[in-house]
């Protein structure tokens, strides 16, 4: 279960302060699937990035599961990043001068995980999931953007995190390729992964069980869709 209390972010420069968010709290129970929607600067990606153990609030509490984040060392935030959350972005962030296949192996083998057999072999159980296992000797640059965006989300869930965090997912693909990768979020939902998907779009954010509304730093609206 994920739950915040009171997480505020300040970001300050010189004499100048940005206060990002003002106060936030809300649980999300374990197979959640929450959307989170605002305008541009209402606080959506330092909330994300927060959750994502990525940046650490100025005040506030933060429980992961059993574990206070905000007293975690930055050695355990990496170890949390890469073993329990998952990250899908929306400029994708694959790498493009090695395979397809070589991508999904990166996860594992940055966090130390199984022979190069065994990362070879779920890589591939990976992208037969997402239904792209020919492209597995591609080059990311030869794919559609929905084709990137679906092995962003395999590469994401190579680990069998407990959270997948989506930050604009669909914000670069064309009304088709963003169809199909929200049908994989909501496969994945179906099978019990903790989603939290961030969008400006409310048609999106619809896909989701509930939805949180920001506007400057706070949550105006926590509702539940289905």
């Amino acid at each position: 279960m994920i739950k915040l209390e009171n997480i505020t972010k300040i970001y300050r420069s010189g004499a100048l302060e940005v206060e990002a968010l003002r106060g936030i709290s809300f649980e999300v129970k374990d197979g959640e699937f929450v959307s989170i929607v605002g305008p541009s600067g209402s606080g959506k990606s330092t909330l994300l990035h927060i959750l994502g153990c990525l940046d650490r609030p100025t005040s506030g509490k933060y429980f992961l599961g059993d574990m206070t984040v905000e007293k975690l060392s930055d050695d355990e935030l990496a170890q949390i990043r890469g073993r329990k959350i998952g990250f899908v972005f929306q400029f994708f962030n694959l790498f493009p001068h090695v395979s397809v296949l070589r991508n999904l192996e990166l996860p594992m083998i940055f966090s130390g995980i199984g022979s190069p057999k065994y990362r070879m072999r779920l890589a591939m159980k990976m992208l037969y999931e997402v239904g792209l296992p020919d492209k597995a000797r591609f080059s990311p640059t030869e794919l559609s953007g929905g084709q990137q965006q679906k092995i962003a989300v395999a590469r994401a869930l190579i680990n069998r995190p407990s959270i997948l965090l989506a930050d604009e997912p669909t914000g670069n693909l064309d009304s088709k390729s963003s169809d199909k990768v929200i049908s994989l979020l909501r496969e994945l939902s179906g099978r019990g992964a903790t989603i939290i998907l961030v969008t400006h779009d409310e048609k999106i954010a619809s896909v989701a069980r509930r939805k949180l509304s920001l506007y400057d730093g706070l949550i105006v609206k926590d509702e539940i869709l289905h």
